[in-house]
């Protein structure tokens, strides 16, 4: 309910266009996740994601790539040094940290023959001992630090958030932002969060898949047949348990990592610009191509 304030010499339209470019593609991301076993409806199989893509981690990290031209616009458009100084930081830091996650993804790409992540969580199973960290030990462990630690900079959280950094530059490209666009820009970041959990989860820790218990294998039943006390309209009904425990097992590992980000934003302090960058290009680039 603040008051949205424009800035003298910017224009109402590409002041907007900032948080809508930061927030649109991470939402979008979440079309091809897939977050549950099919689930058959009479003769129709229905997966449990938006688009079934057979390039769906290839659409992810280019949805993601696109989040940078919304910082680097409110960076531009605020007319603040201040603000100009973060967005420069923010292209500068998800661009570089962008690099190690795609080497990472080679990885993946190597270890399951495709980019569809449906395939990709069928081809883990139930053996945690398949799942993608297990695989090819220990580069996917090393994969995995790596891959998580530049998700961490991609979305901006402490100790990578030095593009908002309030001791040095105010808020960053924050700083001209107010009321439902500044909500925005903090909405489009935590959602970066539920995506990079996600990711993790699909490609190193099984997806839906439940240790050591095949979900695929759980057959439906009527309804009736267990509950009898049901309306007799639901004593038919064919209920199949299996997608909704497999999305109930996605949603806790991703609700795992998502905590596991949180409680490293409290416990690391912020690092400073030139480490956080010597940590991309001179330590974590070079680990991940000698990885590959």
């Amino acid at each position: 309910f603040k008051e949205d304030i424009l800035p003298k010499g910017t224009s109402q339209f590409m002041h907007s266009m900032g948080p809508f470019l930061a927030v649109f593609p991470v939402l979008v991301s979440f079309a091809v996740i897939p977050f549950g076993p099919p689930l058959t409806v009479g003769d129709k199989v229905i997966t449990l994601q938006l688009a079934n893509l057979n390039v769906g981690l290839l659409y992810i990290f280019a949805m993601g790539s696109l989040g940078v031209y919304g910082l680097v616009l409110a960076g531009w458009v605020s007319n603040n040094k201040f603000s100009l100084f973060g967005g420069l930081r923010a292209s500068a830091q998800m661009i570089s940290y962008e690099i190690t996650m795609g080497i990472c993804i080679v990885e993946a790409i190597a270890a399951y023959q495709t980019l569809d992540l449906q395939e990709i969580v069928y081809a883990q199973g139930a053996n945690p001992l398949n799942w993608g960290i297990f695989m090819y030990p220990p580069f996917n462990i090393i994969a995995f630090i790596i891959f998580f630690t530049s998700l961490m900079a991609e979305t901006k959280r402490s100790p990578f958030d030095l593009p908002e950094s309030e001791s040095e530059i105010v808020a960053g490209y924050l700083t001209e932002y107010s009321g439902m666009k500044f909500l925005l820009f903090w909405l489009g970041e935590f959602a970066e969060i539920a995506v990079a959990s996600t990711l993790v989860v699909l490609l190193f820790f099984g997806g839906w898949h439940l240790p050591f218990f095949d979900i695929t294998t759980i057959e439906p039943f009527l309804l009736g047949s267990v509950f009898p006390f049901l309306p007799a309209f639901l004593h038919d009904f064919n209920f199949q348990l299996a997608p909704l425990l497999g999305a109930m097992v996605f949603g806790a590992k991703v609700f795992f990592f998502c905590v596991l980000q949180v409680v490293i934003r409290w416990t690391l302090p912020r690092f400073r610009y030139d480490q956080l960058m010597n940590l991309c290009w001179k330590i974590m680039l070079p680990i991940s191509i000698v990885n590959v």
